[in-house]
Order: C-alpha cells, then sequence, then structure tokens
C-alpha cells in the first residue's frame, strides 16, 4: 500500500467512526429521524450532512451539545456551531460532516434531504463535454 492509499484507508475509517459517534450523540438525547446524506459528489465543503430531528428548540440545544461533548472526547475538532440562539435549527459544523439538528416544522420547511437528493438527480442529467 503506498502513503497515500494509507492515508485514504485511515481517513476514511475516521470519517466513518466520526459518521458513528454523531448518529450515537443524537440518538443519547433522544434526537429522532436521522438522515445520513452523502455529499462528496455534490460539494466540497463538506464529505456528509446528517439531518436529526428534535421535539424542541431546547431538545435541538441539547443534542447540540452532546454532539460536541461525544466528537471533541473522541478527538475530533469541532469547527462552529450556529443557531443555538433560536433552537429551531441548530448546526454542528465538523469540517467532514455538518450536522443539522431542527424541529419538525423547521425540517418539513427547508427540506433538505430533498433539496440534497434533487441537486443529485439534477447532476446525474448533466452529460460531459468530453
Amino acid at each position: 500500500m503506498t502513503q497515500d492509499t494509507q492515508n485514504i484507508a485511515s481517513n476514511n475509517h475516521d470519517l466513518e467512526a466520526m459518521k458513528l459517534a454523531v448518529i450515537d450523540a443524537i440518538e443519547d438525547i433522544k434526537g429522532f429521524d436521522i438522515s445520513v446524506m452523502d455529499v462528496r459528489k455534490l460539494t466540497s465543503m463538506t464529505n456528509y450532512m446528517i439531518v436529526a430531528s428534535a421535539n424542541s428548540s431546547r431538545q435541538a440545544k441539547a443534542v447540540a451539545d452532546n454532539v460536541r461533548e461525544k466528537l471533541k472526547g473522541k478527538g475530533f475538532a469541532i469547527r462552529g456551531t450556529e443557531g443555538e440562539k433560536e433552537g429551531e435549527w441548530v448546526l454542528v459544523d465538523l469540517d467532514d460532516i455538518v450536522v443539522h439538528i431542527m424541529v419538525p416544522a423547521t425540517r418539513a420547511y427547508y427540506n433538505l434531504e430533498q433539496l440534497w437528493g434533487e441537486a443529485e438527480s439534477r447532476r446525474g442529467h448533466i452529460k460531459s463535454e468530453e
């Protein structure tokens, strides 16, 4: 195995561990309706988006706090958090994964899964000029 191949394998393992840690942290605080979207083919900003629901803004904040605590405890870096003041939609940026925790009404309104799914399906119809 070359050094580059080893780094890719290691990064994929770390990414999988990070993804599982996020899901566990969400479930610990009773977050629900968890959706994991692989967006690597759609954007260079992140690899995965994880969307979850919380019953209230208070629970959304608690879920976000737990995600940060658990991931920090496992040695992952937290780039930032947005939306904690209102709590309707809290975003935790882990660089390789962006976590969205929303109350159901906000989640239904923005419908990120459909938005990113449509981007994938539109991208599939674009033909290369090569």
